[in-house]
Order: C-alpha cells, then sequence, then structure tokens
C-alpha cells in the first residue's frame, strides 16, 4: 500500500555531523534504488527525465510533470514499496490535455458535478479569491461538494453519503482537460468499509459515464485493489481511455490492461 503524505516541517534534522554523513550515504543508496524501481516500469522509465526526487529522513518528494495519470500512479506506487521510504510527498503532476486557467478549470467541475445526476442532490460550492460561491444549496442536501483548483491542480473537499459517489465526483474532476492533478479530499458519511466490489462498482459506473467509452464491451475484475480490464473495443485511444478511468478512481492501486482491439 502506498506510504502516507506527509510533509518534510514534520521531521526534525539531526545536528550530529557523524549521523548527517550515514544519512547522506543512505540517501545515496535510496536514490539508486529510486532510480532503478522506477526504471523497472517501461511508462516510468520513459518519463524519468521529467521527474525529479528528494529523499530526505525517510521522506520522498516526487515532482514533475508526466504524460498522464498512468505514468503518475506507478511511479509513486513503485517509490511508495520500497521499505526505506516512510512517506511521500507527492508533486506529480499530469500533462493537461488543454491548456486552462484555474478559474476555467473550476467552472468546468463545478459544471460537471451539477450535471451528474449520482450528485443532484448534492450542494456544490466553488472556491474563488478566497471566497466560497455557492453553485447549488439544495433545501434538504445528501452531502456537499467544495471544488477549489490552484495551478491546474483540483481539491474535493466536503461529504458524501457513499464511496461511489466520491469515485465519481473525483473522475469527473479528472475528466476535465485542463486538470493536472485531482486530490480528492471528500468524506464518506456515515463511513463505509472498502471493497473489491465497491471498487469493481465505481470503475463500472465510471465507464458507463465516458461517453468516448463502450463500457458494454468492456468487462472489470477487481482483486484486492488492482482492476483488470478485459474485452474487445475498436480503437487503441478507446483502450487508452478505458485503461485512464480506471486509474481515476480512488482507491486504484494498479490496473492491468488486457483490453483487445479490434477495428
Amino acid at each position: 500500500m502506498p506510504r502516507p503524505i506527509l510533509k518534510l516541517s514534520d521531521f526534525r534534522t539531526s545536528n550530529s555531523a557523524a549521523r548527517q554523513g550515514a544519512n547522506v550515504q543512505k540517501s545515496d543508496d535510496v536514490m539508486n534504488a529510486l532510480r532503478s524501481a522506477l526504471s523497472s516500469e517501461p511508462r516510468v522509465r520513459e518519463a524519468l527525465s521529467a521527474i525529479d526526487l528528494h529523499f530526505a529522513q525517510g521522506v520522498l518528494t516526487i515532482e514533475g510533470e508526466v504524460p498522464n495519470v498512468a505514468v503518475k500512479k506507478l511511479a509513486l506506487e513503485r517509490a511508495a514499496a520500497l521499505p526505506a521510504v516512510d512517506g511521500i510527498v507527492d508533486r506529480l503532476h499530469v500533462r493537461p490535455a488543454t491548456l486552462m486557467g484555474d478559474q476555467e478549470i473550476g467552472n468546468h467541475v463545478r459544471d460537471a458535478l451539477l450535471q451528474e445526476p449520482w450528485l443532484a442532490d448534492c450542494a456544490i460550492t466553488l472556491l474563488r479569491d478566497n471566497r466560497q460561491e455557492a453553485a447549488r444549496r439544495p433545501d434538504s442536501p445528501l452531502g456537499a461538494i467544495s471544488v477549489a483548483v490552484k495551478d491546474g491542480v483540483v481539491t474535493l473537499d466536503g461529504e458524501l453519503p457513499s464511496l461511489t459517489r466520491k469515485r465519481l465526483a473525483g473522475a469527473l474532476a479528472w475528466w476535465v482537460p485542463g486538470s493536472r492533478d485531482v486530490v480528492n479530499g471528500i468524506e464518506v458519511v456515515p463511513a463505509e468499509e472498502d471493497s473489491p466490489d465497491l471498487l469493481e462498482e465505481a470503475v463500472r459506473l465510471i465507464l458507463e459515464k465516458d461517453p468516448f467509452v463502450n463500457a458494454g464491451q468492456i468487462r472489470v475484475g477487481v482483486r484486492r485493489n488492482v482492476v483488470r480490464l478485459t474485452g474487445v473495443v475498436p480503437t487503441e485511444s478507446e483502450r487508452d481511455m478505458a485503461e485512464f478511468d480506471a486509474w481515476y478512481t480512488f482507491g486504484v492501486d494498479d490496473v492491468a490492461n488486457e483490453i483487445r482491439v479490434h477495428p
């Protein structure tokens, strides 16, 4: 499982010169292991020159801009698997399909949430200029989502009554072509215990919502937090979009894309 997101300020630096020397040597060893682990994944290896790594006191800071969400998630998963890495500061973003300002991204995310039937009874607000703008205030709201965007990174906060709705909200934010990352901080109230069945339900729903994917041609299986996609689609682009939809789903650790392309 991925290590928690931590801040470097949560750790104190030792004043011992001997310990600092040992830490430098350890950091060098960890950095070599990190580069080796990242290079072992072909898609990450191709983007490695765009990824900056910094390791200190057990915390890895990873930043840069990579081609797609699969590369981002795979890089984080490979890094988190190293025993020496106690925490990760994730500043790794995805290259946007379309350049957009934060205001435009926020407007698109807000509109997507407003138009989604699964979120029809949910209060929606958009943070703009440090002020919350109410987009919808139901009389009896079934949850609430607050949207904030900074430097292309979408942050979702609030609460929803199910993990499936939380995951769908995150995917809708990822689908905005200017989004560079999505931080899904929505709380599920009451708390819901996750399971492979719930994760599979969410991936299926997201595929069905994607207008560029024929979900009826794709089968979804989940074991632990790994999604397996099978089926037949007519184009490579549809195959890729189906895989990205799975990666966009909160809680997915890996995706095995076994979809075949048959024009």
